[in-house]
């Protein structure tokens, strides 16, 4: 059956979108077929960047996060990506609870992965240990390290709170920070992954030469983290 990620973080300016990014990308890449829906209304990153594989859903009706379950169980073959927006997070457990979610992957056996994208800051941990409270065994989790901000973690490390996801299962991935020129270029011409690697059109992606080489190390180092986690 396929695995179903949530990739979230419940805070804003994390980064939770451009992991969705990576990992849509990465999907591409491995010729891994997939799916993906956007809950953002208003900054849909997998809508802008990869609308030929994304749809909306709406985290407050019912029947359009149905789709992302009935979608794993109706194809199989292909994995399913949802990039939550910000303070989604009560919204979406109230569906899983009220639908019985859960319980529905153990008895049809599609995977349920949690993407826990976090900075540095104690906020991020907070919302770790809150997620940890309300869903113990029942999800798989990533934790996802965006060193956008900076990368000492030592916040987290000293919370105890990794050590308890870990304890659960969880696997621990860190994306390194790309130069800010190259992501404000790609974000500016809404140029897709695979693009602000391979196109050497400048005037479509603003990228030349060594940002495009900039952006192929940054990915082989996202890739490599992900590979671990077995998507």
């Amino acid at each position: 059956m396929a695995n179903i990620h949530l990739i979230g973080g419940e805070k804003g300016g994390v980064g939770k979108s451009l992991v969705a990014r990576i990992l849509a990308q990465y999907l591409i890449d491995k010729q891994l077929p997939f799916l993906g829906f956007d809950t953002d209304r208003s900054h849909g990153a997998l809508m802008r960047f990869y609308a030929g594989f994304a749809s909306p859903v709406l985290v407050d009706r019912y029947e359009t996060l149905d789709r992302i379950v009935e979608a794993a169980v109706e194809q199989p073959d292909r994995r399913v990506l949802v990039d939550l927006a910000a303070q989604t997070q009560e919204s979406l457990a109230k569906w899983m609870d009220d639908s019985a979610v859960l319980e529905l992957a153990e008895e049809v056996g599609f995977g349920l992965y949690y993407w826990h994208v976090m900075d540095a800051g104690k906020d991020s941990v907070d919302l770790l240990a809150k997620l940890l409270d309300r869903f113990g065994k029942r999800v798989r989790y990533v934790l996802v390290l965006n060193e956008l901000r900076g990368n000492d973690f030592s916040i987290l490390e000293k919370s105890g709170e990794a050590a308890r996801a870990l304890a659960l299962g969880a696997h621990i991935v860190s994306i390194k920070r790309l130069n800010e020129g190259a992501i404000q270029k790609i974000d500016a011409t809404s140029s897709s992954f695979w693009a602000a690697q391979n196109s050497a059109d400048k005037e479509s992606t603003g990228l030349g030469l060594m940002d495009r080489q900039r952006v192929k190390t940054w990915l082989r180092s996202a890739y490599q983290e992900i590979d671990v986690v077995g998507v």
